[in-house]
């Protein structure tokens, strides 16, 4: 089997398609539509480069399965993402197998391509709040890769947002076993809009646990913090600064490391 890439409309009809024994590029032109689905199709689930639009970028993906299912994105769904994605009348995307060389000591929570419902697709972040269900506070906007921290709402501001509630939790799933040993995170720092977290709580696939300290800032927050064969994380237990606002917020999460399966660091 080829990999392939398929835009598919509402009705389930392929508008454009392109596939190749490894590499497949699709260079089309026409409009997305509102219900048409990029489908990406591979031979066999493991590591690949998907490009979903030639404005985002390309995203290290971990299938678990041959098939991943992209929603195109419109109007206030589109808001977190750049607004040029998905407009025009031409269009490129692309699909290949990664590189042994790219799957060395890397961010492993980045996807630019996680979507809220998408599934077999890793990294994936997902939460148990997110503010008033907007995408610009969504739980995948904290491994998109873009680290604005100095405002909030739109691309590139989007965070994810956690409406006040203070049992708030993020989960980061990383589909298979990695280990790892350093923890960034970047919390949103649009003040005096926002509050910020001056504590916060790791757990792990493991069943063990990590407290960590923050502090009012704009400069990524990175924890020395080392795992072996972990298939997901959960950051919750956030702690409030006393401050007046009720808006802290969290705008990426990085975890460094590599697939647990992957030959030791020199």
């Amino acid at each position: 089997m080829n990999n392939r890439i398929c835009i598919v409309d509402a009705q389930g009809a392929c508008k454009a398609e392109a596939s190749g024994r490894e590499e497949a590029i699709l260079a089309w032109s026409g409009a997305y539509e509102p219900g048409d689905v990029i489908l990406f199709e591979v031979d066999q689930p493991g590591h690949y480069m998907v490009r979903v639009d030639d404005c985002l970028d390309e995203a290290l993906v971990y299938l678990a399965q041959n098939t991943l299912r992209y929603s195109v994105l419109f109007d206030e769904k589109k808001d977190a993402h750049n607004p040029k994605a998905f407009t025009g009348e031409r269009h490129y995307l692309t699909l290949r197998p990664a590189r042994s060389w790219e799957l060395g000591y890397r961010n492993l929570a980045r996807n630019p391509a996680d979507q809220h419902d998408v599934e077999g697709c890793y990294p994936h972040a997902r939460a148990n709040v997110e503010t008033r269900g907007e995408s610009v506070f969504a739980a995948r906007n904290a491994i998109d890769g873009v680290a604005a921290v100095s405002s909030h709402g739109r691309w590139p501001y989007s965070s994810w947002g956690i409406n006040r509630q203070d049992d708030a939790e993020l989960t980061l799933e990383f589909g298979r076993s990695v280990d790892f040993d350093t923890i960034v995170l970047y919390t949103r720092a649009d003040f005096p809009h926002d509050n910020w977290w001056i504590r916060g709580t790791f757990t792990f696939s493991d069943g063990t646990q990590e407290q960590v300290e923050m502090e009012k800032s704009s400069e990524p927050h990175r924890f020395a913090i080392a795992r072996s064969g972990i298939t997901w994380l959960k950051l919750g237990s956030l702690i409030k600064a006393d401050d007046p606002s009720p808006f802290p917020a969290l705008t990426q999460l990085e975890v460094y490391g590599q697939d647990s399966s992957a030959p030791a660091r020199p």
